[in-house]
């Protein structure tokens, strides 16, 4: 695919977030798709190399404790060749009434018209006080 392909791609990759569509997300990547969650594994449980089973497992949790979707908003997409750049701000509303409001960096892969590869980068201060902390 070209690189305006692979842009979109990415677009309705994030969207699925937006509309709540973790299958949607999901079936945008291929079989053996990787996605690297930032932080030290032996410090934070969700961090590190996931599969994509894992990442279902990641998407399951998080959809049980958004109140709808998390809303992705794209400010800035890259491509060049089979990688996609995106600057991305995520806003969802927690069950117990946090705000989860994060500003991302992602490096997508392509392989063909599926994801194949996810680098995300984020503020993970932000993640385990809104997520993680009882």
């Amino acid at each position: 695919m070209g690189t305006e392909q692979n842009k979109q791609a990415v677009a309705d990759f994030l969207a699925c977030f937006t509309a709540g569509d973790f299958a949607g997300v999901l079936g945008s990547m291929t079989e053996d798709a990787t996605w690297r969650i930032p932080g030290k594994p032996e410090l934070s449980r969700i961090a590190g190399p996931k599969t994509k089973a894992q990442m279902a497992r990641v998407f399951e949790g998080m959809g049980a404790q958004l109140k709808g979707g998390l809303k992705m908003t794209v400010h800035h997409c890259i491509a060049e060749g089979d990688m996609v750049a995106v600057e991305a701000e995520s806003y969802g509303e927690l069950r117990n009434g946090r705000i989860y409001n994060n500003i991302y960096h992602l490096a997508i892969q392509m392989r063909g018209d599926k994801i194949c590869a996810v680098r995300e980068y984020y503020d993970t201060e932000h993640v385990h006080a809104v997520w993680l902390q009882e």
